[in-house]
């Protein structure tokens, strides 16, 4: 089989495939080809340290019988290879290939392609010469910028991927996806002080991003950031008022309340709020969406890893549940209708209920009110890394904060961490800004990692509990 392009010319070895399975037994089988084409760049200093290109191709094959489903990942595309899989695929199930029988499958729809007019967007990425300039340019402009700077990191990071889905439903659907991040990282240090700051950008379906960054203004965001915290005291335990800036800000909505709206958490009895829909979980200021759809954001997608096309899921209006993101296993397990979140890191893992770009949404208060409405408490500027527990607990260290003092920002501190629960939490987000920001990042879960946007307003949080020392 032609591997040099994925298009209508694979539709009869696709439609063979779908038959044989539905031949044998299965109530529904799909296939999902991939070919990518990856680097990553790392300069440190002044230096280039690793340059690191890789390339894959292979299938995924998923066969459903009932409730139960098997999965099997092969890189060997030929006619044989592709059947080996399916057919070890439908052993999982104790299902053998049976006689043809063209009458269990009608075919494939017309292939609908997202991806034809992105053919060219591999060949318009800069070249390696270029975006080892572009990163050394930042990691200069960090030396000239910043104080005190001990390590200086910048990365880049340029991922392309070319699928075809096809599903004894008829599925048959065609994208080419494209995304980009670049980061800027430091260590300053002076005596027994020290502090560690980075920034993460990222885009999808914009060629020429890595060439129209900004990294100059992204090393003196960075190098203002390690200024200020730097010298900073350490933060006074307690629960306390807390405003949480926009952009990164909203990695803990993602981490702590996110992944508990995801279907695969209904199957597996992790989360809170399964028969919640329609009912209050969070304060009425708040309404969060996940889409897919926001031009050039790190986490949009035409099509979902199940040929669905992408679009806008409301999943709380007004503190109100709407939605739980489903992907195909979901909707058949729990009944929640697909959302078009079947996502997966490669062809290596079936796909699952995942996010896109998921934000709270703006609100209408200025940024300035959420402030002024505090007489003690603390700002957070950009979160760090931080865990999550299996039902919405966590804790995140606070990159850079500020206490607020009678409605004003006032000295710098560090060793913060947030820790709470998602249930608690959400009810106490009193007021939203207008001031909606997305940031992009990367997020694991049972289909691997895959690239996704958070992101909010500034908002308020009543009362957190605020770990220090």
């Amino acid at each position: 089989m032609d591997t040099s392009t994925f298009d209508d010319k694979w539709k009869p070895h696709l439609e063979l495939l779908l038959a044989k399975g539905c031949s044998s037994g299965a109530d529904f089988v799909e296939i999902f080809l991939e070919k990518t084409d990856h680097i990553s760049i790392l300069a440190e200093q002044n230096i280039i340290t690793n340059v690191s290109p890789s390339f894959g191709i292979g299938a995924g094959i998923r066969v459903f019988k009932g409730f139960r489903d098997g999965f099997v990942s092969t890189n060997n595309l030929t006619e044989s290879g592709l059947n080996d899989a399916l057919e070890q695929a439908l052993a999982m199930l104790g299902l053998n290939v049976s006689a043809l029988d063209r009458s269990k499958f009608q075919g494939l729809n017309s292939l609908r392609d997202f991806g034809n007019a992105k053919r060219n967007w591999l060949s318009d990425c800069p070249k390696t010469k270029e975006a080892t300039q572009k990163l050394l340019s930042g990691t200069s402009s960090l030396e000239v910028l910043g104080k005190h700077l001990q390590v200086r990191r910048g990365s880049y990071s340029r991922s392309w991927q070319d699928v075809i889905v096809a599903g004894s439903d008829g599925t048959f659907a065609h994208d080419i996806r494209l995304h980009q991040s670049t980061g800027l990282n430091v260590l300053a240090a002076d005596g027994e002080h020290r502090t560690s700051i980075g920034r993460r950008y990222g885009s999808s379906d914009t060629p020429d991003d890595l060439i129209n960054w900004d990294e100059k203004n992204s090393a003196q965001e960075v190098c203002d950031s390690a200024s200020s915290m730097l010298y900073a005291d350490y933060v006074d335990a307690g629960q306390m008022p807390v405003v949480l800036a926009n952009r990164f800000g909203g990695v803990i909505f993602h981490e702590a309340c996110g992944h508990l709206l995801e279907t695969t958490q209904i199957e597996r009895g992790t989360t809170p709020f399964s028969e919640m829909i329609g009912k209050q979980i969070a304060h009425p200021s708040v309404t969060a969406i996940d889409e897919g759809i926001t031009p050039g954001a790190f986490g949009s997608i035409s099509m979902d890893d199940e040929g669905m096309e992408s679009k806008k899921t409301v999943l709380i209006e007004k503190g109100i549940l709407k939605c739980f993101l489903s992907d195909r296993a979901g909707e058949l397990r729990t009944g929640h209708i697909r959302t078009g979140s079947g996502r997966r890191q490669s062809y290596a893992f079936a796909a699952a209920s995942r996010m896109r770009n998921t934000y709270i949404d703006a609100g209408t208060n200025k940024p300035e009110d959420l402030i002024l409405s505090i007489e003690d408490g603390l700002y957070c500027k950009s979160m760090g890394g931080g865990s999550v527990g299996p039902t919405g607990q966590f804790n995140f260290s606070v990159e850079e904060g500020y206490i607020i003092k009678n409605g004003k920002l006032t000295k710098p501190v560090k060793g913060a961490t947030l820790i709470g629960e998602a249930k608690e939490v959400m009810p106490r987000i009193s007021m939203c800004a207008d001031d909606l920001d997305l940031a992009a990042g990367f997020c694991g879960s049972i289909s691997g990692s895959v690239n996704v946007t958070v992101g909010q307003p500034h908002i308020k949080v009543d009362s957190i509990t605020v770990g220090g020392r």
